[in-house]
């Protein structure tokens, strides 16, 4: 006799009113039927009220005019500041801007550092979502030499400022971070030549660093959120770019030469 397997039926599922008649036995309040998705906002999608780099800065002295009246205007600047700290303190009692600029700077050097082996897993941990895809930018293909030499100045906090995101206990925090220091970059192309700056030559540095850290968030920590370009620093080097040389047939190497030799006797004609 031929057997047949008989196909799995699950049991009939019982209705929503069942359900609902056994949790009003037990005085269980219905669990309300939500639709919505949890989102996670881990980082802002800005700098909120950057700060603006007084013109000349680390290269004019405080004794001169120019140099007191930025301590000046950097005095006026300050109340904000120090209202956004106390913000801070609410969450965390133990921060100050004088520990923290040693700490920022370290987070800074373990970027660099990260970037450089291009180590994505640490990267993720010292820079924020919005800044992840600007520090790689055009890192691909690439072997770069960073070392940090030396601090010309100490690193100083000048800039802080929070605020909230969707509710007013959502609090984000922005400390930016005055860098000038001495350090050495390389960057290589995928042939091992050499594309931008030098390992041996050392550079003074001027940079305004912007850390972000989600304070309301219990396990919240320190990352680089943005940098601060003034309009008065001198603009970048342009790096060296590689392209291919294509091969050329041996026709279009007699043309060329012979074009050569005609350019050559004409301008022997004009002079």
């Amino acid at each position: 006799m031929r057997q047949t397997c008989s196909v799995f039926q699950p049991p009939p599922a019982r209705p929503n009113r069942w359900r609902h008649r056994r949790m009003k036995e037990k005085g269980v309040q219905p669990v309300r039927p939500w639709m919505e998705k949890p989102v996670f906002i881990s980082a802002t999608s800005g700098t909120f009220e950057a700060y603006v780099p007084p013109e000349g800065d680390g290269k004019v002295s405080a004794t001169l005019a120019a140099g007191a009246k930025q301590k000046f205007e950097f005095l006026e600047k300050k109340g904000k500041s120090m209202m956004a700290i106390r913000k801070i303190r609410q969450f965390d009692e133990d921060f100050d801007p004088k520990v923290f600029a040693e700490e920022a700077q370290q987070i800074y050097v373990d970027m660099h550092k990260a970037l450089a082996d291009f180590d994505k897993v640490k990267l993720h941990q010292m820079v924020t979502e919005r800044a992840f895809p600007m520090v790689t930018n055009q890192v691909r293909n690439k072997t770069l030499r960073w070392q940090f030499v030396s601090s010309l100045e100490p690193p100083r906090v000048v800039h802080a400022r929070c605020t909230d995101v969707i509710s007013k206990e959502n609090i984000f925090a922005q400390v930016t971070v005055r860098f000038h220091t001495k350090q050495t970059l390389a960057v290589y192309d995928r042939f091992g030549r050499l594309q931008h700056g030098s390992e041996v030559v050392a550079k003074d540095v001027l940079e305004y660093v912007v850390f972000e850290k989600h304070v309301a968030n219990t396990y919240g920590v320190w990352r680089i959120h943005d940098k601060i370009i003034p309009d008065w620093m001198p603009p970048r080097q342009p790096s060296y770019k590689t392209y291919k040389a294509e091969e050329q047939t041996p026709e279009e190497t007699e043309v060329a030469v012979v074009e050569e030799k005609e350019q050559k006797v004409a301008e022997t004609a004009v002079a």
